[in-house]
């Protein structure tokens, strides 16, 4: 439905609709708060009609309560992933280390950050389109990105010094990548999605690996999915950490959480 030379609030809800948006309203407020010229917000109300997510439409999400910005071909965080944040505050309230592994936009550590500061952040994400965005979403809080495969992309001074270890992890089988939504499937990198053949490659390579980063009574928290939880504490437990389940059933949210 294409939006009339002098588009209005109205306007651009019935051209949402008409595309199948379901918080058409909503999904409104923002797009017309983010345009600067009428140009500009027919151009992002037929991005977000043509199944962008709104996210990448108006170039950031809500996190946390902060605003992180968010770039095309990097994960978009989800709202589910702030009861990682806030499971890691309350394990570690007092910790001056902080490492976002797996960064993807640096939210989980941004968001760790500004409730810790000052405190000492590191984000790692193997994807260089990551790292770049993460740098954005970090450099007010003074974090320092690194681009690498998990632990190797890390400085070495860290190791046993880290009080909190998130790791916001791949955890989708790779057959079932096809089952996602559009908005995932077509527009967010298999690398941030894809955790092999039972979804855990990725969580049982970062567990494996976080006591020799970890400082004494530093906890390592993942997210992982309801039916995988069983098998991500289990490869916590041979790790050789104390492990535990939170559950958020409001959020559908579940973080498996290890202590050194």
């Amino acid at each position: 439905m294409p939006l009339p030379l002098s588009p209005s609030r109205s306007s651009v809800v019935a051209a949402l609709c008409a595309a199948g948006c379901v918080f058409a309203e909503d999904e409104a407020e923002l797009i017309l708060g983010a345009a600067r010229t009428p140009d500009e917000l027919a151009a992002m109300v037929d991005r977000r009609a043509s199944g962008l997510p709104l996210e990448l439409v108006v170039g950031w999400a809500g996190f946390a309560g902060l605003r992180i910005a968010v770039e095309p071909g990097v994960f978009v965080p989800r709202r589910r992933t702030e009861f990682l944040v806030e499971q890691a505050l309350a394990a570690a309230p007092d910790a001056s280390v902080v490492v976002d592994l797996c960064c993807g936009s640096g939210a989980v550590g941004a968001a760790l950050a500004a409730a810790l500061r000052p405190v000492e952040l590191h984000a790692a994400d193997i994807d260089p389109a990551a790292a770049h965005c993460a740098r954005r979403n970090v450099a007010g809080y003074g974090g320092r990105v690194h681009t690498g495969d998990l632990y190797a992309a890390l400085p070495g001074e860290l190791r046993g010094r880290v009080g909190i270890l998130a790791a916001n992890v791949p955890y989708v089988p790779t057959a079932e990548l096809a089952l996602l939504p559009a908005e995932a499937r077509d527009h967010e990198p298999p690398v941030a999605l894809d955790g092999g053949a039972d979804g855990l490659d990725v969580l049982r390579r970062v567990a494996g690996g976080a006591r020799e980063w970890l400082a004494p009574g530093g906890c390592l928290l993942t997210e992982t999915s309801e039916r995988q939880a069983p098998a991500a504490v289990d490869a916590f437990t041979r790790a050789g950490l104390t492990t535990r389940l939170a559950v958020s059933e409001e959020l559908y949210a579940h973080v498996v959480i290890g202590t050194a």
